[in-house]
């Protein structure tokens, strides 16, 4: 199992340079755990895949036309020894499958904190059209389009959308997670080293969708203090009026950073006791009023 996990491994990276940075290139232990989920549940399925293509090429030589020798049975119907291999083969398959994933699933469970000696780090997140926000409650700041972690460290991530569904995911980390509006999922990943990475929205929300993402930095601890320390320094404040501002349709929008947040502000979009964001909207109307793609749930 070894061998043929460190063989597909080898190939998928081989074929997949150009995806470089993502799922197959993990930099936290979570991320290596959905990495082993994919790759062992690719064993898994080849042992039946491969045996079966070359069985149909032996088949298709063994039973041609010029070969006298192979044996023709046109009144054969049954074979119990035939039936027991076409029935144990996928049921096996799927116990094997079903205990990769439930192992997988358990293990990587993203409520479940993640074991270390340094405290977590708890970080807010909030999808809106077409961006994404990021509160640091402990520190008192925030950011847009921007997520910066010190490496080695465990983060909470609490997540919630402003506006419809969507979903949150950073490929290296792994792990990606619904923002749900009126809802707060929880989400543990850590990055092991210093490193650039870039997060995506992982599900379909309307024009902007296709840019929005954000950028992923992981920073050794002192680096990570010190970035606070500038962010705090200086840039606007984030408050109920000027979230205003910002839940308001945009895409491509610029790293932005905010030196303080009101510590409610969070509590309150994911309550709606805010207003949410209007969504995405078809430019058609419906008995006088605007039809959504993608409403609220």
């Amino acid at each position: 199992m070894r061998l043929a996990h460190t063989a597909i491994a080898v190939g998928l990276a081989l074929n997949l340079t150009a995806c470089s940075g993502g799922i197959l290139d993990p930099l936290g232990p979570v991320g290596r755990g959905n990495a082993d989920v994919l790759l062992n549940a690719t064993v898994i399925m080849l042992a039946i895949v491969v045996p079966t293509i070359l069985l149909a090429f032996w088949m298709a030589w063994r039973y041609r036309a010029s070969n006298t020798k192979a044996e023709y049975l046109p009144y054969w119907s049954y074979s119990g020894r035939i039936e027991a291999v076409v029935w144990s083969i996928p049921i096996l398959t799927i116990m094997f499958l079903g205990g990769v994933i439930w192992i997988g699933s358990y293990r990587l469970d993203p409520f479940r904190p993640l074991e270390s000696e340094k405290p977590t780090l708890e970080v807010q997140v909030v999808s809106l059209d077409w961006k994404w926000l990021f509160i640091y409650p402990e520190q008192g700041i925030a950011t847009v389009n921007q997520l910066v972690v010190p490496a080695g460290t465990p983060v909470r991530f609490l997540i919630t959308s402003a506006s419809v569904f969507n979903v949150f995911f950073v490929p290296r980390l792994g792990t990606m997670i619904y923002a749900m509006p009126g809802m707060v999922s929880r989400l543990h990943l850590q990055a092991d080293h210093p490193s650039q990475m870039w997060g995506i929205s992982a599900q379909f929300s309307g024009d902007g969708f296709s840019d929005m993402q954000f950028d992923v930095n992981s920073v050794p601890d002192e680096e990570f203090s010190a970035w606070i320390t500038r962010v705090q320094a200086s840039g606007p404040v984030l408050d109920e009026a000027s979230y205003g501002q910002l839940v308001r349709q945009s895409a491509k929008v610029p790293l932005t950073s905010y030196r303080s947040v009101d510590p409610q502000l969070f509590q309150g979009i994911a309550s709606q006791t805010i207003a949410p964001g209007p969504g995405p909207e078809t430019e058609g109307s419906h008995n006088g009023r605007q039809v959504s793609t993608g409403g609220h749930h």
